[in-house]
């Protein structure tokens, strides 16, 4: 049996469809949604964890060292999560610890189980795509990083998307090169592209039933190509760009897409016709799409750290996505400049009252005169253990003068920077001020 990810959730009761739900305890942005055939919902977000959520409550998977962007729950007590720390992982029902199934050398985009369980791909911006296989035991069902792996390269840019044939015989990749490329891996994992496109393509969709692949572009295109010929069935181009997040239906058979200006639109693949276009946030993009298994209810996240999920039918009834109460979604133009430089490069990561949240950074309270690496409720790089920084005007300064990626090597930190001194100067006058006031 197949033991590196069951975990020890099976009387987990999933979410009531067909009703408006919020699942709400990130500390993040949403960044990918799976649904298990029963029905349960896995969250991924920027606050590093997943969410596997029963009646509104989470059990937090825990263990990465960056950003989550991917994850698949192919069946209950069972999942697969990747991001921005290059690695794939999953859980041991023995220890109940997290188990680094593989690693790339850049962030993990996507993911995708194989039908028959043999191989999991995974899809990432070092340009290639990784199979790993399971350890042969009769069953073809144990997957095991300890047996084989391989790599596909021929894409010349990162890799977004990665989709598998019901027979396992092909693979489908999306690149930022501008290709979707079909790779045969019965034979020598020789591939030829299935598309070329003018701008990069982030998401894809395989529908064998109906014959045919959607994905969706940096530009807005949306298309349905066939899989024989790669010929163009449909195309749903709206003036909305980019495309950051695509969910498939097959009982309903319809298609839902993400944009990056809050729209989510639903296609009916039947009749290949849209039927619902639906702002589903006022600020900010949508990142992660997924239907209910009944395709009665459309789950969607972006910049907020709350999952929404609508049912279709009446989704235009039920408003968008709150984000009033998201400090990262106020609109900055109107703070003054300290605030301002705070919210956009600081908020989405970071507290200012004591206790991290279950955000992605550790707690600003009380910043000034604290050495780097010493907040208690908050994981750190390993650079960050036993640091000899210590947070100042001068330190702080440095930090967003220089990059973190230069400043701290190996941190956690994303890379940025604050190229004017004087916003680099607002933005320490702002945090001397707010990080000494703010309590719990």
């Amino acid at each position: 049996m197949w033991r590196w990810l069951v975990i020890a959730i099976w009387a987990m009761a999933p979410a009531t469809a067909q009703d408006f739900f919020t699942l709400k305890g990130h500390g993040g942005p949403i960044m990918d949604i799976a649904v298990a055939p029963d029905g349960q919902i896995a969250t991924a977000s920027f606050d590093n964890s997943v969410g596997l959520w029963a009646d509104g409550v989470p059990v937090w998977l825990e263990g990465s060292r960056a950003a989550v962007n991917t994850v698949i729950h192919p069946s209950p007590g069972l999942i697969f999560a990747a991001g921005d720390d290059f690695v794939i992982r999953g859980r041991s029902m023995d220890d109940d610890a997290l188990i680094e199934v593989g690693r790339h050398q850049a962030k993990v985009t996507d993911l995708a189980l194989s039908p028959d369980g043999r191989f999991l791909a995974s899809a990432s911006w070092d340009a290639t795509i990784g199979l790993w296989y399971g350890e042969p035991d009769g069953t073809g069902e144990v997957l095991s990083p300890r047996y084989r792996s391989e790599v596909l390269t021929g894409h010349k840019g990162g890799v977004n998307a990665v989709a598998v044939s019901r027979d396992a015989s092909k693979l489908y990749s999306a690149s930022a090169d501008g290709s979707v490329r079909v790779w045969d891996l019965r034979k020598d994992g020789s591939s030829r592209p299935l598309v070329k496109h003018g701008f990069g393509v982030n998401e894809l969709v395989l529908n064998e039933q109906d014959g045919w692949l959607a994905y969706g572009a940096v530009d807005g295109g949306t298309r349905l190509i066939s899989l024989d010929t790669g010929e163009e069935l449909a195309d749903f181009t709206l003036d909305r760009r980019p495309i950051l997040a695509m969910a498939y239906d097959p009982k309903q058979r319809q298609l839902a897409v993400g944009d990056g200006e809050g729209f989510i639109m639903v296609i009916d693949t039947a009749q290949m016709r849209i039927s619902h276009d639906f702002r589903a946030t006022e600020r900010g993009p949508i990142w992660a799409l997924a239907f209910s298994p009944d395709g009665q209810n459309i789950h969607a996240g972006g910049i907020e750290d709350i999952m929404y999920s609508w049912p279709v039918a009446t989704m235009d009834r039920h408003g968008p996505m709150s984000g009033a109460t998201r400090s990262f979604l106020e609109d900055p133009d109107t703070l003054p400049n300290g605030e301002r430089q705070f919210k956009r490069k600081c908020s989405i990561c970071h507290t200012l009252t004591g206790g991290s949240a279950r955000k992605a950074g550790p707690s600003l309270h009380q910043l000034f005169g604290r050495r780097a690496g010493t907040v208690a409720d908050y994981s750190y790089s390993e650079i960050l253990t036993g640091s000899e920084i210590v947070w100042s005007a001068e330190t702080i300064n440095a930090l967003f003068d220089e990059g973190p990626d230069h400043y701290i090597p190996g941190t956690k930190m994303p890379m940025q920077r604050i190229v004017k001194q004087s916003d680099r100067d607002d933005l320490i006058a702002y945090l001397r001020a707010a990080t000494a006031q703010r309590e719990n």
